[in-house]
C-alpha cells in the first residue's frame, strides 16, 4: 500500500477514536443520582458500565492505530507482525491496523 494512502487512513481512524473519546469525557461530567429512585440508578449503572466498556475499547483502537503508525514510520505497515507476510491492500482499506493476514486472523480465533 502506498505510505501516503496508509497514513490518510490511520489519520482518519485517529480522528474517529479521539472523536469518540472526547464525546465520552463530554457526557462523564455532572452526575446527579441523588434525585434518581433505584430503577433509574440501575439503568444509570447499567450505561455507565457499558460507556466504560466502550470508552476501553476505543483506547485499545487508538493503541492499534499507534502501533500501525510506528510500523508504518519503520517501513514496516502492510507486514504481517507475525510472519512478515503481505498482508493485502483490500483488508488495510477495511481495516488500517491490521496487524495480521485473515488465515493469522482465523488462526487466532479473531
Amino acid at each position: 500500500m502506498d505510505p501516503a494512502r496508509a497514513q490518510e487512513l490511520l489519520a482518519a481512524e485517529r480522528t474517529r477514536i479521539e472523536q469518540e473519546l472526547a464525546r465520552f469525557e463530554r457526557e462523564d461530567g455532572g452526575d446527579q443520582e441523588d434525585d434518581l429512585d433505584e430503577g433509574d440508578q440501575a439503568t444509570d449503572l447499567y450505561q455507565d458500565e457499558l460507556d466504560e466498556s466502550r470508552e476501553e475499547d476505543l483506547r485499545e483502537q487508538l493503541a492499534a492505530v499507534e502501533r500501525a503508525e510506528q510500523r508504518l514510520a519503520d517501513g514496516t505497515y502492510g507486514l504481517s507482525v507475525e510472519s512478515g507476510d503481505p498482508i493485502p491492500d483490500e483488508r488495510l482499506e477495511a481495516v488500517p491496523t491490521a496487524e495480521l493476514t485473515v488465515e493469522e486472523e482465523r488462526a487466532r480465533g479473531g
